[in-house]
């Protein structure tokens, strides 16, 4: 549920074992421990975008297998979620919302030793409005071919925030090139960009290479 009072629709798999083919909710997923939960944002709603996007699919599965539990959500009027469009604005509130549920869901799993880190992993639209949100609790951010425009980058709270950022920009990106998105960012804090060989915007047959930089990432973190 958003601040401004929409629910949206949104999944979890946690690691271990395989869920049952078919399940699909948090409930159905297994208990193992996680070393990380990364939240992941979708591509743009208005061309198709919705968290069973491939490359959101695919790190959703792949992520866990890594011990890493994985969140995605439908961004407001997308799916099952409620609400309407909001061209990157109102989005932030429900990119705030899943980071909120992802710290809730990881202090309920937690064991002793304390709850993992919550990371935000948005892609494309995805990606800009994710680095436009924030949480007291989120560890990282993550922006994969974040365009850098859909928000205006000076206003992005991640940008001068210490705590860490990773930014995966494919090296032929159709929206922001690597070193557009270098200069862009130069002055962020605690920034790492790294660059996806031969990768586009939509990085087919790159999935793999994401989810383990993903992971590389997050091992770092704790």
């Amino acid at each position: 549920m958003t601040p401004d009072g929409i629910e949206l629709e949104a999944e979890a798999a946690w690691p271990g074992p395989p869920r049952p083919a078919g399940a699909g909710s948090d409930a159905d997923s297994s208990g193992g421990a996680a070393a990380a939960v990364a939240v992941l944002s979708h591509p743009h709603p208005l061309y198709g975008g919705d968290m069973w996007n491939p490359l959101v699919d695919h790190l959703f599965r792949a992520l866990p297998a890594s011990g890493i539990a994985t969140l995605r959500y439908n961004f407001r009027g997308t799916g099952r979620s409620g609400g309407s469009h909001d061209e990157g604005k109102a989005e932030q509130l429900d990119a705030a919302a899943a980071f909120d549920a992802a710290v809730r869901v990881a202090a309920e799993r937690s064991s002793a030793a304390g709850a993992p880190p919550v990371v935000s992993v948005g892609w494309s639209f995805g990606g800009d409005v994710s680095l436009a949100a924030g949480h007291d609790r989120l560890s990282a951010w993550i922006g994969i071919a974040a365009p850098l425009r859909i928000v205006d980058p000076a206003s992005m709270g991640a940008a001068a925030d210490p705590r860490p950022k990773l930014l995966l920009v494919p090296e032929h990106d159709q929206f922001r090139s690597p070193a557009d998105a270098a200069e862009i960012t130069e002055g962020w804090a605690n920034t790492e960009l790294d660059v996806i060989s031969g990768g586009d915007h939509f990085l087919m047959g790159h999935a793999r290479v994401v989810g383990e930089k993903i992971a590389a990432f997050v091992s770092g973190l704790r």
